[in-house]
């Protein structure tokens, strides 16, 4: 541990060394280096000290929410900064070597102000961009209106209205009352069902219980139902025995059960409108390894006749093309989450592009198999980084037709 830390601590200050130039250039004021290394100083040995009394069993994440907005918003900024830096020197060594064989000039060239200037604004860009998605991003969740058509859905059903939401994550939020607004642009859908993807809590069954009232205020006509994320499980928490990891789940059932939704565990619902059916099947979690694979589609659509029109909340869209598009029961529409877009990228109505993409080719959006459909939704909350950049948070509206 402490060969890792004084590890990182070579490699930043190098970083900070190689940046103060740019600082330097700019500030040409003698008093620059007190201006830039003080608070440096005081940074480091805030991270350094959280990181060394970092808690892993504590249920609360405010602490590891700060230590990592710091780095994003103090050091993200500065290799932004270096890579200028960098690609000057590289042009500046490139001229110094020209001049040196080329001419009788055997002077190496000066840095350049404007280059540092440029440097240093854009890393400060950066650095307002990511503050603003901690203040504000998290919070602008906005509604997306998909009108689907699906295969064999019932007369009944045209025109049904459901909501799907995911990756909550409530341990991330601090103030229940902040996302009111959010509950309230679910309820003013009006929707038929309300479908919940999965990521209730980042551990502990214990973070949804500050958010029980707010949740159990989202309406739904035939209900509210929910699955199980890879988080739900408490895989990545610390417990005092297996005992009591084990306990965790029935807990979160019951926490969700008070707020208004119906655990599906590798099971199915039927909703019945004028004697027609539309059958609502969940599964736990289905994920590429090391990520569990819990979820059972045969289980889930026991029973359920090939011809039906189906829906599928599964939390992870892996599971759509490694099961789900091929199987036997032909599941027309499949809802997951579980990638939150990163919470970082460009999300526009034409392009669409975030790292996630590498990891997960489908990672927002509705994507069409043949007559089969999933839609991957870009989460509710926050996971690590306590903010988004671009990749707002997303309540999905369905239409079906």
């Amino acid at each position: 541990m402490q060969k890792n830390i004084l590890f990182l601590l070579g490699i930043f200050l190098v970083l900070e060394t190689y940046v103060y130039q740019a600082f330097k250039t700019v500030y040409t004021n003698q008093n620059a280096r007190f201006v830039y290394w003080i608070p440096t100083i005081l940074i480091y040995t805030f991270l350094i000290y959280s990181v060394v009394t970092f808690n892993r069993a504590s249920h609360k994440y405010l602490n590891f929410q700060i230590v990592f907005s710091v780095i994003l918003i103090f050091v993200l900024p500065k290799i932004l900064v270096a890579i200028f830096l960098l690609i000057e020197d590289i042009v500046r060594l490139l001229n110094f070597g020209y001049n040196y064989i080329a001419t009788e000039n055997h002077n190496y060239p000066s840095r350049r102000k404007f280059i540092s200037l440029v440097g240093l604004g854009s890393g400060a860009i950066l650095a307002g961009i990511v503050l603003d998605g901690i203040i504000f991003g998290k919070y602008r969740h906005r509604a997306r209106v998909v009108r689907l058509k699906l295969k064999n859905l019932p007369e009944s059903f045209k025109g049904y209205k459901i909501v799907q939401i995911s990756d909550v994550h409530s341990g991330s939020f601090q103030n229940p009352k902040h996302l009111q607004h959010a509950i309230d642009l679910i309820n003013e859908q009006n929707a038929d069902l309300i479908l919940f993807t999965g990521d209730m809590v980042n551990n502990y069954a214990d973070e949804f219980i500050p958010f029980i009232d707010l949740f159990s205020q989202i309406k739904g006509k035939d209900g509210k139902f929910a699955v199980l994320g890879n988080h739900d499980y408490g895989e990545y928490g610390v417990w005092k025995n297996i005992d009591e990891q084990k306990n965790n789940i029935p807990k979160l059932i019951e926490n969700e059960r008070r707020a208004g939704f119906e655990m599906l565990r590798n099971e199915h619902r039927i909703i019945e409108r004028d004697g027609e059916k539309l059958y609502i099947l969940g599964v736990e979690n289905w994920g590429i390894p090391p990520f569990p694979q819990f979820g059972d589609l045969d289980k889930a659509s026991e029973n359920v006749p090939v011809e039906a029109c189906k829906i599928l909340m599964s939390h992870d869209p892996s599971h759509f093309d490694a099961v789900v598009k091929n199987h036997p029961k032909n599941i027309q529409l499949t809802l997951s989450g579980h990638t939150h877009g990163m919470q970082f990228g460009i999300d526009l109505k034409n392009f669409k592009w975030s790292p996630v993409k590498y990891k997960y080719p489908k990672w927002a959006d509705l994507y069409q198999s043949g007559d089969k459909y999933l839609y991957v939704n870009r989460g509710f909350g926050v996971i690590g980084y306590p903010g988004r950049v671009g990749v707002l948070p997303e309540i999905t509206v369905f239409e079906l037709s």
